[in-house]
């Protein structure tokens, strides 16, 4: 008898949980236009009250303009892909803050990696005017292969799509480069959830005889091939977080050519990674082995922690240096709207204990602003130095390739770095949860204008030597950065 209530016990809990879990994932589930309007209105006021660049690149009367437009956008029920693509993402846009944009809940999010959506099939390398094929989900397609050079989808050159989808796709000031990346990342993503899906999609390409051609394909369902399946939900996950080993080279790796005439120096990230220990024992192997050239590659590093970016920059700068000029708050607290962050009480805490008002009616992050940074003696790095950059070189990242650009034995090479030259929004970057669709909305506390900076005109970092990407590159795989950068240290060193 107790047996057979354990087993009527358990079906209860396994269907309690199986019928939140499709509850929570249903995509096509609808949320009253009157909630979300709800939801709208709160993320417009916290907006409004604590982010500290809102009105950096859109003055306010625009930005009121378009918190208008939106919120009167609203006028039916609208699944989580709606609210999220036709009001949040175009809202978060008008910004122009890199980190500012929406996201899913977590268990959704997980859930929707489980259950890959149909779209267009074709993952490509983008860059202006180019769009390069380098994956096609539809392995019984034998023309559109890996290589070939794709013209117009459904009629809309690179151009016109890049200017579409970068519309909803946050970026710092004008520095779009970051999307040209997050489109070659996941093209099938964010052209379904932007442009919608179609029954088929005409596809304009170059032949390997030069002529344009044109094909048409069927839109792909992933549900019915599982090796296309785990493809889909490899490529969003950089490494597995049980593998400790491998994540930690994945965020930082050191590796030296087999005539030490250079060591590469990769550091994905300013978070984890026992970063300090790992710059420590790195530059005392470069001193041990006399190696003249070091690489620093800082393309895919997205940013993190400041005091891992100071401790690298400490062995690279020669100079004295500060984090930035000035590190402001709106306010000392989120005092009402705790319930609405996550972990809103300890960055209400943060607030208090760091940000102090000035003359100015700002409140300031003066241990940031007024601390200085000098370079280390033990181990301090003076051979030549290359720093490779790209779009997703964001936040810390960018501040520590702005902190080296321009020393006489620095240079920065690759493309314009997705995070402002002239300052970001970072430090504390917590999610507006909103009630009623638990939709998120990342919110920046602070506000930072870069150590000596420049104009505010609204691009990233620029490298001093500019490698872009080829076709022929990208068809052979090849590195063309890393293979330019050790083409020009070889170059010097005859």
């Amino acid at each position: 008898m107790r047996q057979f209530l354990f087993l009527i016990l358990l079906f209860v809990i396994t269907c309690f949980y199986t019928s939140c879990s499709k509850k929570l994932y249903a995509p096509s589930r609808k949320f009253a236009a009157e909630d979300l309007k709800k939801d709208y209105a709160l993320l417009r006021e916290m907006l409004e009250k604590f982010h500290p660049a809102l009105y950096w690149y859109t003055p306010r009367d625009s930005m009121n303009y378009f918190f208008d437009k939106y919120y009167n956008a609203i006028t039916d029920s609208m699944t989580r892909q709606q609210f999220g693509f036709s009001i949040l993402a175009p809202l978060t846009k008008k910004i122009r803050c890199g980190h500012t944009s929406f996201s899913y809940p977590a268990a959704y999010n997980r859930q929707m990696r489980e259950h890959p959506q149909p779209s267009i099939p074709l993952y490509m390398k983008i860059w202006p005017d180019t769009m390069v094929l380098t994956l096609n989900l539809n392995k019984q397609d034998s023309i559109l292969k890996p290589g070939t050079v794709i013209t117009r989808i459904n009629g809309m050159l690179e151009q016109q799509l890049t200017d579409t989808m970068f519309r909803f796709m946050p970026s710092d000031g004008y520095s779009e480069n970051v999307n040209h990346v997050r489109l070659s990342s996941a093209f099938p993503h964010y052209h379904r959830n932007i442009l919608g899906l179609s029954a088929t999609y005409e596809v304009e390409y170059i032949d390997s005889m030069g002529a344009g051609k044109t094909v048409v394909i069927p839109v792909y369902d992933p549900s019915t091939d599982s090796v296309a399946k785990r493809i889909i939900q490899t490529r969003t996950r950089q490494f597995d977080p049980k593998n400790k080993p491998k994540r930690l080279e994945y965020i930082r790796s050191l590796s030296f050519d087999s005539t030490n005439q250079y060591a590469v120096m990769t550091v994905n990230s300013f978070t984890g990674g026992r970063l300090p220990s790992f710059f420590r024992k790195s530059f005392r192997q470069l001193r041990k082995k006399n190696i003249p050239n070091l690489i620093i590659d800082i393309r895919n590093n997205g940013g993190g922690n400041v005091s891992s970016y100071t401790a690298l920059t400490k062995y690279i700068r020669a100079t004295p240096f500060k984090v930035c000029d000035t590190m402001i708050s709106n306010t000392k607290g989120l005092a009402g709207y705790n319930k609405y962050v996550k972990d809103g009480l300890l960055n209400s805490l943060i607030l208090f204990f760091v940000a102090k008002k000035e003359d100015d009616g700002n409140y300031h992050f003066r241990y940031w602003e007024k601390h200085t940074f000098h370079p280390r003696k033990k181990n301090h790095y003076n051979g030549k130095v290359y720093v490779l950059i790209s779009g997703p070189t964001f936040s810390a990242a960018t501040l520590f390739a702005h902190a080296v650009k321009g020393q006489q034995n620095v240079r920065l090479l690759g493309e314009e770095a997705g995070g402002g030259a002239y300052g970001n929004s970072g430090i504390r970057i917590p999610d507006i949860i909103l009630p009623h669709s638990k939709m998120k909305v990342r919110l920046p506390l602070f506000r930072i204008v870069q150590y000596q900076h420049g104009a505010k005109d609204g691009r990233g970092v620029m490298p001093d030597i500019f490698i872009s990407p080829t076709v022929e590159n990208v068809r052979r795989g090849i590195d063309g950065k890393m293979k330019k950068t050790i083409e020009i240290i070889k170059e010097a060193e005859k």
